[in-house]
């Protein structure tokens, strides 16, 4: 019996004593919270949803709480139920109710734990969006590992997302790269305010390959050609780059496409028409103090030229038109100051922040080995880039590492750790937790233990129940990661289910010794550890990183 088939039981019980008792059922939540008791003297699961309510009906919770019990004592699958302290419900589920779930679990196979939540949204999720100005860093390879996996959560759930990346190929950080790349061809030094590593003379050198005579071009000619040829370049390097990480974006959005188009004037007409631009100091501005701004924002300069946000708000306007529910941008740290004109664009549209507009922000990322930080990039020269990083460790440690840490909190990565073929590395750990249940798997086919009988009552040791119990929260951990935009989540659940499952390994045979006849039981327990591979190959596909059957 799963958390959210006992929630449904409890929601159904309490419906019941409303209309019992003439209670208003108004008060009653859409859902159930049920959890797990520290103490498992406690029951199986556990919800104080007799606390939250008593106060409401004007009752003591423990007196709800005795109603509430009279309606869940003999439902099929709740073997008993108590009451303690004040009013906490403890519920004890059969074993055979809980086994029952590994079928279910083994028969949905990578259908396990989805949902329908999101069925009907059209999400455009926008992470990276590195400038084409060099490799991506460490930041922008944890927003990789990341959003890539926070979009899998979100299609887990039902919604149809677009990963979009936009291409800043316009502005002055152009305008410094290509000087950059002219300065790097003639041999001089980078200009002060430029760009240096060794990819700048790398693109350079390929320019002067393909464009023998560009030196020779007039210098704002000579500087446009670098300019094409080097955001060219760097954004076939950028996606080469994402692509070997696992990551593949549906839309590659040029920010300079939106002022060659013309989107740039009609979102501005658009914000005229609704009365949120005016026009000061041979300016004109967006009204955005009026939707929570710190102040107003020029959208164009006295000079006519563009400010940044006009082409923010020609993007956003163009995500709604085409079609997207809810736009989700994901931004680095320095980034922080930016959100409140953007809800304040987004508002200015007629949206509502939260909803048709988020943003999240992510906290820095740093490298470490033998308790010294690692600065300096083989390539790029001041920073860490995504090569660097998969490089040392591989792809899946490295997603796995980014992805398993909230991003509201900068992140310290151990290359040494997470470069270990032992339990101390958490990636290896679950990575290795299923490479056993597919071991195990074939030891069982050799005895000749099958599914041809499951009989989950058999159930009743421990280390098994608890490794039910794990396996019937993916769909819990599933949502939650959707919901609270979270996906380490699932890899800190994984782990959990990892120690489980070698728990159970260790105290529960599936395959009989030697000399033993096979026994209904290990035919069972071939369930749970088929659908203890299951979780594990969902789970890891969800933070896109490999679950292999051999380590």
């Amino acid at each position: 019996m799963t958390p959210e088939q006992l929630s449904e039981a409890i929601l159904s019980a309490l419906h019941s004593v409303a209309k019992a008792a003439s209670l208003d059922a108004a008060l009653i939540p859409q859902t159930v919270v049920v959890e797990r008791p520290k103490n498992r003297d406690h029951g199986d699961w556990a919800t104080n949803i007799a606390m939250q309510l008593g106060g409401k009906y004007q009752m003591a919770p423990r007196a709800f709480a005795e109603l509430l019990v009279e309606h869940l004592t003999g439902v099929e699958g709740i073997e008993k139920v108590d009451i303690a302290g004040p009013g906490f419900i403890n519920l004890f589920v059969s074993n055979q109710a809980a086994g029952g779930l590994l079928k279910t679990i083994v028969d949905l196979a990578e259908s396990y734990g989805r949902n329908e939540s999101l069925v009907g949204t059209k999400l455009n999720l926008e992470f990276v969006s590195a400038n084409p100005t060099g490799p991506i860093h460490l930041g922008g390879t944890r927003w990789a590992a990341v959003g890539d996996s926070l979009a899998r959560v979100f299609e887990f759930n039902g919604a149809k997302v677009t990963r979009e990346y936009y291409f800043n190929d316009h502005g002055a950080q152009i305008d410094r790269f290509s000087r950059s790349l002219m300065a790097a061809a003639k041999g001089e030094a980078a200009p002060e305010d430029g760009y240096a590593g060794q990819y700048i003379t790398e693109i350079a050198q390929a320019i002067l390959t393909l464009e023998p005579d560009v030196l020779a071009l007039e210098e704002k000619d000579a500087q446009e050609l670098f300019r094409a040829r080097g955001v060219e370049m760097m954004f076939a390097s950028i996606q080469k780059s994402l692509e070997e990480f696992g990551v593949k974006f549906d839309v590659y959005f040029h920010e300079n496409s939106l002022y060659e188009s013309g989107a740039v004037e009609k979102s501005i007409a658009r914000l005229r028409s609704l009365g949120h631009m005016f026009e000061a100091e041979g300016a004109l501005w967006l009204r955005s103090s009026e939707f929570g701004d710190d102040r107003d924002r020029v959208v164009l300069k006295s000079d006519g030229e563009a400010a940044y946000i006009a082409g923010d708000i020609a993007y956003y306007l163009d995500k709604r038109e085409r079609g997207f529910d809810r736009c989700i941008y994901m931004l680095g740290a320095d980034h922080h100051g930016y959100v409140p004109r953007m809800y304040a664009l987004c508002q200015a549209f007629g949206d509502t922040p939260g909803e048709h507009m988020e943003i999240l922000i992510g906290q820095m990322v740093n490298l470490v080995r033998d308790g010294e930080p690692v600065r300096m990039s083989k390539r790029a020269g001041t920073v860490v880039t995504m090569e660097d990083l998969v490089e040392v460790v591989g792809t899946d440690a490295a997603r796995y590492s980014l992805a398993r840490s909230s991003i509201n909190s900068s992140l310290d990565i151990d290359l040494n750790q997470i470069s270990k073929k032992t339990n101390d590395n958490p990636v290896f750990y679950v990575q290795y937790a299923h490479a056993r249940t597919i071991q195990v798997a074939r030891n069982a086919a050799s005895f000749e233990v099958d599914h041809s009988e499951f009989l989950p009552e058999l159930l009743t040791h421990a280390s098994e129940e608890e490794l039910i119990a794990k396996l019937a929260q993916f769909p819990k951990a599933v949502s939650a990661a959707s919901e609270f935009r979270e996906p380490h989540r699932i890899a800190r659940y994984l782990e959990e289910v990892a120690g489980a499952y070698h728990r159970f390994y260790d105290n529960c045979r599936v395959t009989p010794l030697p000399t033993k006849p096979v026994e209904q039981v290990h035919r069972t327990r071939l369930w749970l550890n088929s659908a203890t591979g299951v979780v594990l190959r969902n789970g890891l596909g969800l933070l896109g990183v490999s679950a292999p059957e051999r380590m």
